[in-house]
């Protein structure tokens, strides 16, 4: 499968070791993060899940070391509904996003349990794949060009300030999907 992620950062996240790609899919993870808690954050039979998920990310930037427990919240979160086939292939606009954060959450997971730049590859995808979808339906927006910038600074010897500009852009990407749920209840 041809993925998203420039060939430059996919070849960063082979050659730089496995602190590197646990500091990468931190950083992805944290940019995804406000589309599964904000969206769901408050919806009955949701707590532990949006718990599990805060936790994760969060944990995800001790990037010295493998989370010890980090297989078993990815087998925990496979579980959710957003990562469960869907009966008629339909989703609407917070199931899409949702799904997405979650599939970044996972391989952000799996990739810091075992260093696995593939998983980080795929992590990265499932970023960019999220932010094109919201790109083709923003007027004027550059949500991919922004992940991919902040996907090469991550792997780059000069990734000050990642985690702050993970934040923002995490959090434009939530205004622009929670403006588009507003223009569709109209």
């Amino acid at each position: 499968m041809k993925t998203l992620v420039a060939e430059d950062v996919v070849e960063e996240l082979q050659t730089a070791g496995d602190e590197a790609v646990r500091w990468y899919v931190a950083a992805c993870a944290e940019r995804m993060a406000p589309l599964f808690i904000g969206l769901r954050t408050g919806e009955a039979g949701r707590e532990a899940d949006v718990e599990l998920y805060r936790e994760s990310v969060l944990d995800l930037w001790r990037t010295d070391r493998p989370m010890s427990d980090a297989a078993e919240r990815a087998r925990l979160l496979d579980r959710f509904p957003e990562l469960q086939p869907a009966g008629d292939g339909s989703t609407d606009i917070v199931g899409a996003y949702t799904h997405f954060a979650c599939l970044v959450l996972r391989h952000a997971l799996l990739a810091n349990a075992s260093g696995s730049a593939d998983h980080a590859v795929s992590c990265g995808h499932a970023s960019l794949a999220a932010t094109g979808m919201l790109d083709r339906s923003t007027a004027g927006a550059v949500f991919r060009a922004e992940e991919q910038r902040l996907q090469s600074l991550s792997v780059s010897d000069n990734a000050a300030g990642v985690w702050d500009a993970s934040v923002s852009a995490g959090r434009e990407c939530f205004r622009a999907v929670v403006s588009r749920i507003g223009r569709q209840a109209r």
